[in-house]
């Protein structure tokens, strides 16, 4: 028992300093994984989300409602990636908390940055919805100001909320002994209590039931457009519908890839928010290393959508060869046709 509780057997965050957190570090080996593979998707989502931003914004023919909402998603998922992730990279790795009073920053940007992606792909899915069941008359129904709208509201209301739950202290009511209890300087754990828990569901939650409600009614509509096309039998009916089939057919497709990205948010982001609440009302059982692992398979979301763009649009393949090759830097550039028909 001596030789446990000798000073030589416990690391602490802060060495020779009374109240230090106790430091529980990974063998050389595994701490060089882990920085390679989080510090890898750190720099995916920044890189990544940076060529979402830059192909939107520069080129002219990428001007279009949807895809500002689509840049406004990858500003998120760039944020995460600049202000989230390295930070939670020591901390996950050390297990300790070197950055002082930036922990509550840094929890409310996490906060607010998650948000602000789920408002905008539900915003995204209900575009969607209207330009898959009427393309011709969407650019009517869904303009510039309509983005904006969506995009002010994600921004505004994820960061007001975030900010006045973690710095009125109203997460921590009721559970002040418990924080008092956990509090040690290297530390870096937001507690809130069972009400807020509750909130933060909610606020999670109705957004993805709307998106894949609205998802499910796209893919049932197109299924219906597909049939239609494919039992139509006079050729001068096909003539005259060949523009609309034309739209229906691309607005579909950026559904699916939209509806793909959605599906990785959730999946992302759903054990994270059922940890959470099944840990505020059964006393906080979750262990740190599972509380981590949750909270990496979140953040491993804003690395996944510039992948899924790559993967599955065209015109952005020959956007970020553009740009990584220097050619946006030439004169009228930004004019430069990306799509293939």
């Amino acid at each position: 028992m001596s030789d446990l509780t000798s000073p030589a057997a416990v690391q602490l965050c802060y060495e020779n300093l009374n109240g230090s957190c106790i430091k529980t570090p990974y063998s050389p080996g595994p701490r060089l994984v882990l920085y390679l593979v989080f510090g890898s998707g750190a720099l995916l989502a920044v890189l990544g989300n940076l060529l979402v931003m830059t192909s939107v914004l520069h080129f002219r023919q990428l001007h279009s409602p949807a895809n500002f909402l689509i840049a406004s998603l990858a500003c998120a998922d760039f944020l995460v990636g600049v202000t989230v992730m390295p930070f939670s990279t020591v901390r996950s790795v050390e297990s300790c908390w070197y950055f002082g009073s930036y922990c509550k920053f840094h929890s409310c940007f996490e906060a607010s940055f998650c948000y602000a992606s789920i408002f905008h792909l539900c915003f995204i899915s209900i575009d969607r919805y209207i330009a898959v069941t009427d393309p011709l008359i969407y650019p009517t129904r869904f303009t510039l100001s309509a983005s904006g709208t969506c995009i002010a509201f994600s921004w505004l209301f994820s960061i007001v909320y975030s900010f006045a739950l973690l710095y009125t202290g109203a997460n921590e009511v009721g559970l002040e002994e418990l924080v008092s209890a956990l509090t040690c300087v290297g530390g870096c754990q937001i507690a809130v209590n069972q009400n807020w828990v509750f909130v933060n569901f909610l606020l999670f939650f109705v957004p993805a039931l709307v998106m894949i409600i609205v998802y499910s009614k796209i893919f049932l509509v197109a299924k219906q457009q597909a049939r239609k096309i494919e039992s139509m039998s006079n050729e001068t009916a096909k003539l005259s519908d060949s523009y609309k089939d034309r739209v229906a057919k691309r607005e579909r497709k950026a559904a699916r890839t939209l509806g793909v990205a959605v599906l990785a948010f959730l999946i992302s982001w759903l054990p994270y928010f059922i940890d959470s609440i099944i840990d505020a009302f059964l006393g906080f059982i979750t262990p740190t290393y599972v509380y981590e692992i949750l909270v990496w398979i979140a953040y491993s979301n804003s690395a996944m959508n510039p992948l899924i763009y790559a993967f599955f649009y065209p015109w952005f393949r020959k956007a970020i060869k553009l740009i990584v090759t220097g050619k946006v830097l030439r004169e009228n550039s930004s004019t430069i046709n990306l799509f293939s028909e």
